[in-house]
């Protein structure tokens, strides 16, 4: 994949499609400035770039200098994003609220107090219906100097009015601004360390959880307040491991929506998290009926105009809807089958690229890895882990361990003996410092240290002895995540019995023994 570039105003000019670069030629030659024809100049010349290189962009514009290149790039950007204001205001209510709020202030500066108060009425309907409360405060901020400044005689018990209904809107924004927070901060613990790896994780992520969640839940009526309680309900149940506590919240964060589906239309980022974390939900319950279910529900979704018309949902659907048909395989055993899903997502990733976090690509990186370890192909299944492990390890330290562990089995698949001591005191000293460590993974590093002194038929017995002592810590929460990242029983039962491992976890499946 190609460098991304950290350039916003290439960024920008690559995001927009065929119907934004034309309206925005029209827009701006509209005035015939010879610093807007250079703006179209300048547009053109990035436009036709692969990759942002500032040296080739000034030697094929020769009427920019180098010291002007800086503000013409500040200019240009802000003209795209004017041009694109006129065409997508109807689309976003955030900027047909904030057009009227210009209105209102235009009136007002006009003296015309009472027009503009009128309109603020509008604004303040408007916002409610949609849930828009910082529109609403602005709105009341406003009014509030209007009365204080001028004599409207609008109504009588204004200021009474205005004050009450100012209070009651911050105390809602204190609430919502409590509960974003208390889910942010979760979600960005689980970012950085995946789930709780022991007692002391656990000990530490409820005693946060606790401490900032409102004593009375009742007070959250609202949709952003329930939003947001909803979304901080399912980062501490999934960082706990406490997966049917994940589903409940993760169901009632998309039915908020259902109840009120204009709100897909101005949260339709959010609406597509909690279809992601709602399917994630019936993955790690292995509800497979559910799962069906939700992700034709997803995938019927992905098609609407919603969709399709807005380059944002479109990227954050494609990677929420592809890692769930990836885990779909993972649940049927149908890893070879998967492998298929391989050169679309590929291709997406390139066209995705200077939007996509790193996260979502080491994810994408990790999944297709399991992919090809489950059908049997090591040599690729190194590869793609060897992505991840090149990657500089600044978040997800799970992914980051587990794709180690993984690596060193694929290559004592691959029978590259002569690597495997160095990997096994490798992978074990980062897993160690990084504290990521349990019972299941230091069973399998003893495994495989011992495995060097025993001949092939010494071999199945130590898997099947191996495999009864794994199961027994199926049942301990803290050691359940070396299971969701690497069905390692599966791949010890497919040694004992001379099969694919995918063949065995299709078993399982088929005869509901996954459950």
């Amino acid at each position: 994949m190609p460098n991304r570039s950290s350039d916003a105003l290439f960024q920008l000019i690559k995001s927009l499609e065929k119907s934004e670069k034309r309206n925005f030629k029209l827009y701006i030659t509209r005035n015939s400035a010879s610093d807007d024809l250079k703006s179209i100049q300048l547009f053109d010349a990035m436009d036709r770039m692969e990759e942002y290189d500032e040296a080739q962009l000034l030697n094929k514009n020769k009427n920019i200098r180098k010291q002007q290149l800086s503000n013409a790039k500040a200019h240009l950007y802000r003209e795209i994003l004017s041009s694109l204001r006129l065409i997508r205001q109807e689309d976003n209510i955030d900027i047909q609220l904030h057009e009227q709020l210009d209105y209102a202030r235009i009136l007002y500066n006009k003296g015309l107090y009472l027009q503009s108060l009128r309109t603020l009425d509008k604004i303040k309907e408007n916002a409610r219906a949609h849930h828009q409360l910082t529109f609403l405060q602005q709105v009341l901020f406003f009014e509030k100097s209007i009365e204080s400044l001028h004599i409207t005689r609008s109504m009588q018990d204004r200021a009474d009015q205005l004050a009450t209904e100012l209070d009651a809107v911050n105390e809602q924004l204190r609430l919502i601004s409590q509960m974003s927070n208390l889910s942010l901060q979760l979600y960005s613990w689980y970012i950085r360390h995946g789930v709780a790896r022991n007692e002391k994780d656990e000990g530490a992520v409820q005693e946060f959880f606790e401490k900032n969640i409102p004593a009375d839940l009742s007070d959250c009526q609202g949709f952003y307040e329930r939003l947001y309680l909803y979304q901080s309900y399912v980062w501490y149940a999934f960082i706990r491991q406490d997966f049917l506590l994940y589903y409940r919240y993760a169901q009632k964060w998309v039915d908020l929506f259902e109840r009120e589906p204009f709100m897909m239309v101005i949260e339709t980022s959010q609406y597509i998290k909690g279809m992601h974390n709602l399917l994630g939900a019936h993955f790690d319950l292995l509800n497979d009926q559910k799962f069906r279910e939700t992700l034709k529900q997803f995938e019927d979704f992905s098609t609407s105009e919603l969709v399709k018309n807005n380059v944002n949902n479109r990227i954050q659907t494609f990677v929420y809807l592809y890692i769930s048909k990836l885990n779909q395989h993972f649940i049927y055993g149908t890893f070879t089958e998967g492998l298929a899903l391989v050169p679309y997502i590929e291709d997406k990733l390139k066209e995705y690229w200077i939007y996509l976090d790193r996260h979502r690509i080491l994810v994408f990186y990790y999944k297709i890895a399991c992919l090809y370890f489950g059908s049997g192909d090591y040599g690729k299944t190194v590869d793609y882990l060897n992505k991840i492990i090149n990657w500089k390890v600044d978040l997800r330290t799970d992914l980051q361990c587990y794709s180690r562990l993984l690596h060193l089995i694929a290559h004592y698949e691959l029978g590259n003996f002569d690597l495997l001591e160095y990997l096994i005191k490798s992978v074990y000293r980062f897993m160690a410092k990084m504290e990521n460590l349990s019972r299941v993974e230091e069973e399998i590093f003893r495994f495989l240290r011992k495995s060097f002194t025993l001949t092939p038929d010494q071999l199945k017995p130590e898997f099947g002895k191996l495999v009864e002592k794994l199961k027994t810590y199926e049942v301990n929460r803290f050691e359940t995540r070396a299971f969701m990242y690497l069905d390692i029983i599966s791949w010890l039962e497919s040694k004992i019995q001379h099969v694919p491992v995918q063949d065995v976890i299709r078993e399982k499946y088929l005869t509901g023994r996954r459950r």
